[in-house]
């Protein structure tokens, strides 16, 4: 695809948020928002996947984990245009007894969901089993996962990352959604960071940087990570955001990660974004 199709996708996309968590008056907009251009371009641009064929273990297909699971809204919609599933059913997020609730969960075998994801710390060890499982099946394919920053301040993460480096795990490209705020504020007032690249590469990692908020940037550096993985080390790329991109009064604060817009909000946040694709 070229850079105006995926940008139509991602437009889409963010409309899909919106409505999502409006009508179901509950969700994470905020990060859902500031990760669709990279979870566009993961999808349609980057990743050897084929819907039709899904299976849990995911074999002959690269693999993608989203560890950071609240921001479902984005992957549910991301997914559904993908053609794992129909759109129309993104109308049924959070419903009683639906397959897409508030974190993704295979129930019912939802295409698309390898696992339940939404307690955080936990999807990069998931993603480094899928991809030692890839290994020892001799499948020359990658798993990606997606954290969020705040999510960092988890202690799993690090003993995931520690294995990842001494293992030489690299056929996995993690990424994190490196956009400095988190529920109950920017993170550098809850738990800073620090030098969040040196301590990658402190643990034997492969560091790339890029703007999560540009397609054409996404699928350079994504392009990228695929063809420095595989010598020796993981991969992780620190990929700046704004959280609630898209939206005005959503962006440059925390205030809407998880919080769902009201009628007239949802009215405003719509009014912003334009129908590329067709509403659900």
């Amino acid at each position: 695809m070229d850079t105006k199709e995926l940008q139509n996708i991602a437009a889409q996309v963010r409309r899909d948020i919106i409505r999502m968590v409006h009508g179901a008056k509950s969700g994470h907009p905020g990060g859902s928002l500031g990760c669709a251009d990279f979870l566009t371009t993961l999808f349609f641009q980057i990743m050897d996947i084929d819907p039709a064929k899904f299976t849990r273990e995911g074999t002959g297909e690269d693999m993608f984990f989203l560890s950071n699971g609240h921001i479902s809204p984005v992957l549910y919609s991301v997914m559904a245009r993908r053609g794992y599933f129909p759109v129309e059913e993104l109308g049924t997020f959070r419903k009683l007894h639906t397959r897409l609730q508030g974190h993704p969960t295979p129930v019912e075998g939802l295409p698309g969901i390898r696992v339940a994801s939404g307690s955080l710390g936990q999807g990069v060890s998931v993603a480094i089993g899928a991809a030692l499982a890839k290994k020892a099946n001799q499948d020359p394919h990658l798993v990606y996962v997606l954290t969020g920053d705040g999510e960092l301040q988890e202690g799993q993460i690090w003993e995931a990352l520690m294995f990842a480096g001494a293992k030489k795990v690299d056929n996995l490209i993690l990424t994190v959604d490196y956009n400095g705020k988190q529920i109950d504020g920017p993170t550098d007032s809850v738990l800073s960071l620090g030098k969040l690249r040196a301590k990658f590469e402190a643990f034997g990692w492969m560091v790339l940087e890029m703007d999560g908020n540009d397609v054409k940037k996404c699928t350079q550096t994504l392009t990228l990570a695929k063809t420095i993985a595989k010598n020796g080390k993981p991969v992780a790329i620190l990929m700046k955001t704004e959280m609630g991109m898209g939206v005005d009064f959503m962006m440059g604060t925390h205030k809407w990660h998880g919080s769902a817009p009201n009628d007239e909000q949802a009215a405003a946040a719509l009014a912003q974004l334009p129908v590329t694709l067709g509403d659900y």
